[in-house]
């Protein structure tokens, strides 16, 4: 990673922050950050201020980025702790310390290709400033979001914006169609003759567009939402198995080996294990043989 790439850390100024739906949007004056982000990657921010016993970082994906004030970038998140709780209470001018953009962004196709867009919830941030660039290499795109009800689906509008189509499914049919995202990829996949498939949300989604875009014949770049306490590789708690070029399982970090990850190279089935035949997988010992 070249130094015009390399992460860093900057203090970072809250320069608004508002509800949109079930969720919180935060936008910071982040110098550094911004001009190093590509679509895909996420920021850690600090939580709970100087005096806190919070010391793990909450980690973020950017939804957008701009050159306004030397550099901002927006993040959006649900309350579910103290850490998001107090990130919540933020009001503009205050102060927190962010570090990034942190790990690897989506690929990009070299030739105008047509792409459907697909995220669950408030996981479907990172699909818009890729949108941005899929659109300045006039990608046609299309957008799949979804979430359990009207106010858990981010980003229709934007979406109606910056896609040439957009399907919305809610779990209680409050907003589009009833039913879950998943559900309406075959049909737009096929209608829109789609040639990659972009998802961001939960594994159990993803794992979900991996099989239809197989089924298809085309490739899903996925970006998970695994937990990541540290957000630098660290701690390894965000370990997922995925088949590597070599045809040989590998224990990747999301946080650096990731976000986005190919489809068909994770093992869906195996996430939260580690699969005998990974590389440096523990070796079964029998009963009385030495370790």
């Amino acid at each position: 990673m070249s130094g015009a790439d390399a992460p860093v850390q900057v203090p970072g100024t809250v320069l608004t922050m508002r509800r949109t739906g079930a969720y919180h949007t935060m936008t910071l004056v982040a110098p550094g950050v911004a001009e190093r982000f590509r679509p895909g990657q996420f920021v850690a921010l600090a939580v709970g201020g100087e005096q806190t016993g919070m010391l793990m970082r909450r980690c973020f994906s950017v939804r957008e980025v701009t050159s306004d004030y030397g550099g901002t970038i927006e993040v959006v998140f649900a309350v579910r702790g103290k850490g998001t709780e107090w990130l919540a209470a933020l009001r503009p001018r205050d102060i927190l310390d962010v570090a990034g953009p942190l790990g690897r962004p989506f690929p990009l196709p070299r030739d105008p290709v047509t792409c459907v867009l697909i995220g669950e919830a408030h996981g479907s941030a990172p699909l818009f400033p890729l949108a941005t660039v899929l659109r300045q290499r006039e990608c046609p795109l299309h957008f799949v979001l979804g979430g359990a009800d009207s106010d858990h689906v981010y980003g229709a509008r934007g979406a109606r914006r910056a896609g040439d189509s957009v399907s919305v499914a809610t779990e209680d049919g409050s907003l589009g169609d009833r039913g879950h995202v998943t559900g309406l990829l075959p049909g737009v996949v096929e209608d829109v003759e789609a040639a990659v498939v972009y998802a961001c949300g939960p594994l159990e989604t993803l794992r979900a567009v991996t099989r239809t875009a197989a089924e298809y014949g085309i490739p899903a770049q996925v970006a998970v939402e695994e937990p990541m306490p540290c957000g630098t590789g660290v701690c390894m708690a965000c370990v997922l198995p995925v088949v590597g070029d070599d045809g040989s399982t590998h224990m990747l970090r999301s946080c650096v080996d990731g976000p986005v990850f190919r489809g068909e190279r994770v093992r869906w089935d195996d996430i939260g294990t580690i699969p005998f035949d990974a590389l440096g997988a523990p070796r079964a010992v029998r009963l009385g043989e030495r370790p």
